[in-house]
């Protein structure tokens, strides 16, 4: 599907941003729809299962990759879900070629993972940093069922 992207879409400006998504909620939802205010296309990556449980312990994923693909396709700012097994982005980068890299407020451009960093660097994609949505958090949620 990478090469589906370009191919299909030439001469826009494709945004590619990527996570876990495990627990979709209006944090999410405003970030989704400010990446796709940064061009044409959003392309979202999302962690496949295996990978989520590597980034966020036991447990995790909650929700299986194919239902956290079918929420965020079901978002009118989503153009593109691509699930990768992958820890990082890195490969996928490459593949898809994106103008515009979006992460959120959690990271900074000095933070990001080298190897993504590298291969931003060599596609010559422009990174935007977009704010987080203040108390909106997928772990804070599970925290607060947990309690329940």
């Amino acid at each position: 599907m990478a090469a589906e992207v370009q191919n299909h879409h030439p001469g826009k400006t494709i945004v590619f941003t990527n996570g876990c998504f495990d627990i979709l909620h209006a944090g999410h939802v405003r970030y989704l729809e400010a990446a796709k205010q940064l061009g044409d296309i959003l392309v979202v990556a999302l962690n496949g299962d295996a990978s989520v449980r590597e980034l966020k312990g036991e447990g995790r994923p909650l929700n299986s990759q194919e239902d956290r693909a079918e929420v965020l396709a079901a978002l009118g700012a989503v153009d593109y879900v691509i699930i990768f097994e992958e820890k990082r982005v890195d490969n996928l980068l490459r593949q898809v070629r994106p103008r515009v890299y979006a992460k959120g407020g959690d990271y900074t451009v000095n933070s990001l993972d080298p190897e993504e960093a590298a291969a931003l660097r060599e596609i010559g994609a422009k990174i935007e940093i977009l704010p987080l949505v203040p108390g909106k958090s997928t772990s804070k949620l599970i925290q607060a069922i947990e309690r329940k």
